[in-house]
């Protein structure tokens, strides 16, 4: 069942699924921690962004086995000629990612409120660098991801199960 799985692209739809589910958990963390002027260390909050990246592997390195690249039948005498005459099943391609949790470096705006209890001797605070407005816009960018994510996944659910009822 994994071999089909895998076919029908149920991996990819979960994780795909999965980084978003982590990032409107950081947008939601985020929005909640807007107005904190002071945190643990008595700095303002700073927001958090989730990176995804993928692994960096050139494309001939997913094309080779153990080493080796791949060789390629040739069905004309005038395509391209190779040293093996012998197909060799294409590997899995790798995906490999790395998710980070960033630290958004930007100074929040300074409000003059004389009389809050984190302010400066001139009466100033210093302000959360979260804005609630590009945190709802990325929240709602995140659903409509997951939402897509999770049409494939029924897709794909919906054509392993025909395909077995074949």
């Amino acid at each position: 069942m994994k071999e089909l799985g895998s076919l029908f692209g149920l991996g990819i739809s979960a994780r795909g699924m999965g980084i978003q589910r982590k990032k409107m958990e950081l947008i939601s963390q985020n929005i909640a921690n807007a107005d904190s002027v002071r945190n643990t260390n008595g700095q303002p909050y700073q927001r958090k962004v989730l990176n995804v990246q993928q692994e960096q592997d050139s494309f001939a390195a997913n094309l080779s086995v153990e080493g080796q690249l791949l060789k390629l039948n040739r069905s004309n005498s005038n395509h391209f000629s190779t040293n093996s005459s012998e197909s060799i099943a294409l590997p899995e391609m790798k995906s490999d990612l790395n998710i980070s949790e960033t630290i958004d470096q930007k100074p929040g705006e300074v409000v003059f409120m004389p009389e809050h209890p984190d302010a400066d001797e001139k009466g100033y605070v210093q302000m959360s660098n979260v804005n609630v407005i590009n945190e709802m816009v990325d929240m709602i960018a995140a659903t409509r991801s997951y939402e897509a994510n999770l049409t494939a996944l029924n897709s794909s659910k919906q054509m392993i199960k025909d395909s077995l009822e074949i």
